[in-house]
């Protein structure tokens, strides 16, 4: 699936409250256009003691620096919604390629945060899952979804996290946290 593709494809994500209690169905579009608080995740990617940053090619927060990929898990049906480790695996299929394996896929923190995109319409306003994963091989960007990935050290993380253009739900951790899920 192209990129133009996904994003005219009709997907409605899991709406929750302050204490991330599910509220049913809302269509994503609407969700950002309306800033409606509504599930999502970010997956940090080891590779080789080395983190994965990727430059967003996307309608909401386009060309900032997401470490290392971030989406939502879906509403799929009634009383059905998909959990956060498959929204994970699903969009790390699209947006990346590897040749090798992952090693493991490790649950970091949930964090609150509201953020409007000064570029569009949209508004980001999650329930954030924060995961690590790690994997073994070669990884490359899927350049319809990337402007570019690098890899950076978490001694060059911490060093220029807050003049680094990273998206606002990378900016809401504190380099405390992220040295202590990182090390």
């Amino acid at each position: 699936m192209n990129r133009e593709e996904y994003f005219s494809q009709k997907i409605d994500l899991i709406q929750v409250d302050r204490k991330d209690k599910e509220l049913g169905p809302v269509d994503r579009w609407k969700a950002h256009l309306k800033g409606v608080l509504h599930r999502g995740f970010t997956c940090i990617i080891k590779n080789n003691g080395l983190f994965v940053i990727q430059k967003r090619k996307h309608k909401v927060f386009n060309n900032v620096f997401d470490l290392s990929f971030s989406s939502h898990p879906r509403y799929l049906k009634k009383d059905h919604v998909q959990s956060v480790e498959e929204a994970i695996k699903e969009n790390f299929k699209r947006e990346w390629r590897l040749k090798g394996k992952i090693t493991s896929l490790r649950f970091l923190e949930k964090y609150y945060y509201k953020e409007k995109d000064p570029h569009s319409d949209y508004t980001e306003h999650e329930i954030n899952y924060l995961y690590l994963m790690e994997i073994e091989g070669k990884i490359e960007n899927v350049e319809e979804f990337s402007y570019g990935m690098d890899y950076i050290s978490l001694e060059n993380i911490l060093k220029k996290f807050k003049n680094f253009n990273f998206a606002p739900w990378v900016k809401k951790l504190s380099l405390t946290k992220i040295k202590r899920y990182l090390s």
